[in-house]
């Protein structure tokens, strides 16, 4: 697991339990399935409690389909949750025509209705951590979600600059530029933006991963970084000047690194971070390395999200092949991560008392 959580810290009283939000994704999609095999194990209701945003009868015809039987308690509002159950938020009452595999405008549109709710309560604070089941970026559309991803939604309705971070036990990759074209990303490389997620990261990786002194790398845009102007010079233009820098005003930031030697040498490996200049020269070895066992945090944010590193799955949706492990990392992760921003908070209010006397 990525989240080390003792098993002498997973037995709460009721009134210290995290509440962990969850949207159901496309109901097409493998995003119940894995949600019901994590918690189809009673021990995991000792670490948190589980709110489903959706509805049973949505829930119930994925466990009819895929045989499945973890057991869930139905409420109307969030006031009704109870701390020995894996609560279902029933945010609405029709039925919903649907087939597993075969996703539509159907399934899009209530993968919104749980996301918005789900944000809602976050936003509220009457969940204390949001984990999101995959969505299909295609049918989700509408005019209320125009948004390239999760990750662009989410900084729309929280507080604060979003960093995509894909993560597993010893790789933490950002993305200094998210789901835009490629075609669009060497004018987005700017000394702002790469200050900006640097000092995302930087910040996340000390609250929410409890890092002293965090080491950064970043990588180059071009192959071999440019080869000194060869290749392209913004490299040598943009991110070695503004690297160096960040580095004088005293953060260990490193770079730029040319990716296939970073990856292939294993240098990734001595960083506490590390900083794609797109997706796929971040996700695609990210995946190599780790897939089916990572976590996709939204880092920067106000609030805690973190999601499976898989999409839809439609093509096994249905089938009772999906593999909840990143499921369950993610959740693990998402309760990790609240406990640190919570020691976090109490280390910096005694520091000020101490000051104040």
């Amino acid at each position: 697991m990525i989240a080390k959580i003792r098993r002498s810290d997973s037995i709460m009283e009721k009134e210290d339990k995290i509440i962990v939000g969850i949207s159901i994704g496309d109901l097409a999609g493998i995003g119940i399935e894995v949600i019901l095999k994590t918690f189809a194990d009673k021990r995991m209701l000792d670490f948190c409690t589980p709110v489903i945003v959706g509805s049973t009868k949505v829930v119930s015809q994925h466990k009819k389909e895929l045989n499945l039987s973890t057991p869930v308690h139905g409420i109307t509002s969030i006031n009704q949750i109870q701390h020995t159950k894996v609560n279902v938020l029933n945010i609405w009452k029709e039925e919903v025509k649907f087939e597993l595999g075969n996703p539509s405008e159907v399934t899009g549109s209530y993968a919104f209705k749980s996301l918005s709710k789900a944000v809602e309560l976050l936003n509220n604070n009457e969940i204390h951590a949001l984990v999101t089941a995959p969505i299909s970026k295609d049918n989700i559309q509408s005019e209320e979600f125009n948004f390239p991803g999760h990750t662009e939604y989410l900084e729309s309705k929280l507080e604060g600059e979003s960093l995509m971070i894909l993560m597993s036990d010893n790789l933490r990759i950002g993305l200094l530029t998210g789901h835009i074209s490629i075609a669009e990303v060497p004018a987005a490389i700017t000394p702002e933006l790469i200050r900006e997620k640097v000092n995302i990261m930087h910040a996340s990786l000390k609250r929410d991963f409890g890092i002293t002194k965090p080491k950064i790398a970043v990588l180059g845009l071009n192959p071999h970084c440019g080869d000194k102007g060869v290749i392209g010079n913004e490299d040598e233009a943009i991110i070695r000047p503004t690297l160096k820098d960040i580095q004088e005003k005293g953060k260990l930031v490193y770079g730029p690194y040319a990716a296939d030697g970073f990856f292939g040498s294993k240098t990734y490996t001595q960083f506490d971070g590390i900083l794609a200049t797109y997706h796929d020269q971040g996700l695609a070895p990210f995946k190599a390395l780790s897939f089916g066992n990572g976590v996709n945090f939204t880092a920067g944010l106000s609030r805690i999200r973190t999601s499976p590193d898989h999409g839809t799955g439609f093509d096994i949706a249905g089938s009772n092949q999906a593999n909840p492990s990143s499921f369950m990392e993610a959740l693990f992760t998402a309760l990790h991560i609240y406990k640190n921003r919570a020691q976090m908070k109490e280390l910096t209010q005694n520091q000020l008392v101490k000051q104040e006397n």
